[in-house]
């Protein structure tokens, strides 16, 4: 670890406790006054530490914004793996928890259904932003210019004959997910199999994690799957009402 950001970790660490001054924070460190001044002004500027009454240096908002953002991510998994597996468990198939993190969806939660083959997703990875439900159904319900950026990004690299390849057949993707509700899969990643997506709302009203059911095409193609749209859309709005939603399952107040 470089000691710049040694001594950045550090100053957070020492201010969480209570207020500091800038004296306080130099003989910390170890440092001149100037050394401890110009680190914290950085970390100020990117909201890690913010000066209090008496010029003294406290826990900066942006720090507290991330802290919550952990917990969420945490409580998000939790609430949602008992759903998840009994959704699993009553279909036989994979069922994912996706959750938005910057501009790309990445894996939080997978439950492997019965004889499930292997597939490229794990917990930790990003999903593919134009092939794979989870990722498209988030992507779906952001504003247009988080949609706009995200689409900037992606690489639209060919794996099968059904990947969607540009930028405005995505978009065109997105839309169709939006008004009908749920994202699709069909063979786009991994040709062998097909999925299904529908958006989690939090609390605020917000789309920030899906969930995806996934089969093999042999056993469950995408007509199949549809059919049990509303079972899955219902087990979408239990992890919903999870996280403190108080609308309908079709995001509506």
């Amino acid at each position: 670890m470089s000691q710049t950001v040694a001594r950045a970790i550090d100053i957070i660490g020492f201010v969480s406790v209570r207020h500091r001054t800038l004296g306080q924070i130099a003989e910390h460190l170890g440092v001149h006054k100037s050394t401890a001044l110009r680190l914290l002004q950085t970390l100020e500027e990117g909201g890690f530490v913010r000066r209090v009454p008496g010029g003294a240096y406290g826990m900066g908002f942006q720090l507290i914004a991330l802290g919550q953002l952990a917990l969420d991510q945490v409580e998000a998994r939790s609430l949602a793996h008992p759903i998840l597996h009994e959704l699993s468990e009553k279909y036989g198939h994979t069922v994912h928890l996706g959750e938005l993190a910057g501009d790309q969806v990445v894996y939080v939660d997978k439950i492997d259904g019965r004889g499930t083959v292997a597939m490229g997703s794990r917990i930790g990875l990003p999903a593919q932003t134009h092939t794979a439900a989870v990722a498209k159904v988030i992507f779906a319900y952001q504003d247009e210019k988080i949609r706009e950026r995200i689409l900037a990004h992606a690489s639209f690299s060919r794996f099968t004959p059904t990947t969607i390849t540009d930028a405005d057949a995505l978009e065109a993707d997105l839309a169709l997910t939006r008004e009908r509700g749920w994202a699709e899969d069909d063979g786009e990643h991994e040709d062998y199999i097909n999925c299904l997506a529908l958006p989690v709302f939090d609390a605020r009203g917000l789309v920030t994690h899906g969930i995806s059911i996934t089969a093999l095409r042999a056993v469950a193609p995408l007509p199949e799957l549809r059919a049990h749209i509303d079972d899955f859309r219902e087990a979408a709005h239990q992890v919903s009402k999870a996280l403190g939603w108080g609308g309908d399952a079709h995001g509506r107040r």
